[in-house]
């Protein structure tokens, strides 16, 4: 998979999380093995798609003159996981999420410009 494409993907991605994020509830027992099993499984291509993306967008921004940094990159990747975690527990209050959403996005529209 391209680059482009991923960075698409990981973009549609996002706003399938944003979307669980508004019409889910959380877990009503935190300790509920059961659920985070099946946190674990739906999350999974997630985590991974974001990993791959993290693993080649890195070496393209840094060997590249691009408007983007690469500590904006690793930053992204972090906050990527974290909606991903937030979008199933819940646990960060609507500002904060629509905030790592958001940045989440216009970093990876900046990526998209610079391809």
């Amino acid at each position: 998979m391209s680059l482009k494409k991923r960075t698409r993907t990981l973009k549609e991605s996002l706003d399938e999380l944003h979307e669980r994020y508004t019409s889910h509830t959380g877990p009503v027992d935190r300790t509920d093995h059961e659920f985070f099993e099946k946190v674990k499984n739906e999350t999974a291509p997630y985590f991974e798609l974001v990993q791959k993306w993290y693993e080649e967008v890195e070496p393209f921004v840094k060997e590249r003159d691009v408007t983007v940094h690469p500590n904006q990159i690793k930053s992204t990747h972090e906050n990527i996981e974290m909606l991903i975690l937030h979008s199933y527990y819940l646990d960060v209050d609507k500002n904060r999420y629509k905030d790592l959403h958001q940045s989440s996005h216009y970093v990876l529209d900046m990526v998209l410009d610079n391809l």
